[in-house]
């Protein structure tokens, strides 16, 4: 008589799931690049190193831009100087006006002049705001927290506006890239429930689909699913991540454990137990998650099937119960 385990047939929550594997991708990973040009004088920040937004980073030869400055302020100083004097002509002119001993136009063209140098003393004044703000340039800051990941070029080079110094990532915020066959298309949409993980983290993270590119991709003929994470410890750009989309979900799904679903010429059967005799039963199946598979017809909730021995049985065999099955502890 064969000995075999039982357990009832339960319903439980179950989750329509899609797994793939894809890659994370940093979205603040900023190239900080020469905005005047200039010579290197030092690099303050390695590769692997930790940085804040704000510290300086790196250097550049400042000496022309003090030159400038100088020059700049001096013709300031000149302006207001010479301004300073026609404001006095046009006074003193203005009492001579009065007095009837010049004309009305020579005191009209003095006031054209100083018109004039008004307005050279203020063009003077934005090249100097120039010359300072594209001094202060000469001090690279980093523009976000992270690490510095690639150092471009070395002391002494000569950069150009535009040319890449340090290159900086971040890992606060994070984009996971997750192929999906093309045969899921209709059933991916923005806000679907994403669980991920990655090798680099014993953290798990949850975030939402954000959106998948429209074009599927002609080497793999695969959709690109695109899953924004921020502030996960230990998560980290170009690493691998697994991710697993919730595309729906049964909230009472009939549920058997996995070794009680036998095989036979009929199909995918359970054996019902009742006075210790299996009776076989022709189910329809769904689903499998976490060892357990659901059952879509054949069954109803309480019945109590064969689980271990189950593959030895046939119809109508007489069974002896396992007593005191660890599947029947709560």
């Amino acid at each position: 008589m064969p000995l075999v385990s039982v357990t009832t047939v339960e319903t439980a929550r179950l989750e329509v799931r899609e797994q793939s594997i894809g890659t994370l991708e940093g979205i603040m990973d900023p190239t900080v690049a020469a905005e005047v040009p200039a010579r290197v004088l030092k690099i303050l920040a390695r590769p692997g190193q930790a940085v804040k937004k704000g510290d300086v980073i790196a250097l550049l030869d400042a000496e022309d831009y003090a030159l400038q400055q100088r020059e700049a302020e001096s013709e300031v100083a000149r302006l207001e100087a010479l301004l300073l004097n026609q404001q006095r002509n046009v006074e003193r002119n203005q009492k001579l006006v009065e007095k009837n001993f010049i004309s009305q136009n020579a005191l009209d063209e003095l006031e054209t002049q100083k018109i004039a140098l008004k307005r050279q003393l203020e063009g003077a004044k934005s090249r100097l705001a120039t010359i300072t703000h594209n001094g202060s340039k000469t001090r690279l800051l980093s523009p976000i927290d992270g690490k510095v990941e690639k150092q471009i070029v070395s002391p002494g080079d000569y950069v150009k506006v535009g040319d890449p110094i340090l290159q900086i990532i971040s890992n606060q915020r994070l984009r996971a890239h997750l192929p999906f066959p093309e045969s899921l298309g209709s059933k991916l949409k923005p806000g679907l429930k994403v669980r991920l993980k990655t090798p680099t983290s014993e953290e798990e993270a949850t975030g939402v689909l954000r959106e998948f590119k429209p074009v599927i991709g002609s080497n793999n003929r695969a959709i690109d699913v695109l899953v924004d994470i921020v502030d996960q410890p230990g998560w980290q750009s170009g690493a691998s991540v697994t991710g697993e989309i919730i595309l729906g979900e049964y909230p009472a799904a009939l549920v058997v454990p996995e070794q009680s679903i036998v095989l036979r010429p009929a199909g995918e059967v359970v054996y019902v137990i009742k006075d210790n005799v299996a009776h076989q039963r022709i189910v329809k199946t769904g689903i499998y998650q976490d060892g357990r598979i659901q059952i879509i017809e054949g069954l109803e909730a309480g019945e109590t099937i064969a689980v271990d021995g189950a593959a030895f049985l046939t119809d109508q065999t007489r069974v002896q119960v396992q007593a005191h099955s660890q599947r029947d502890q709560p």
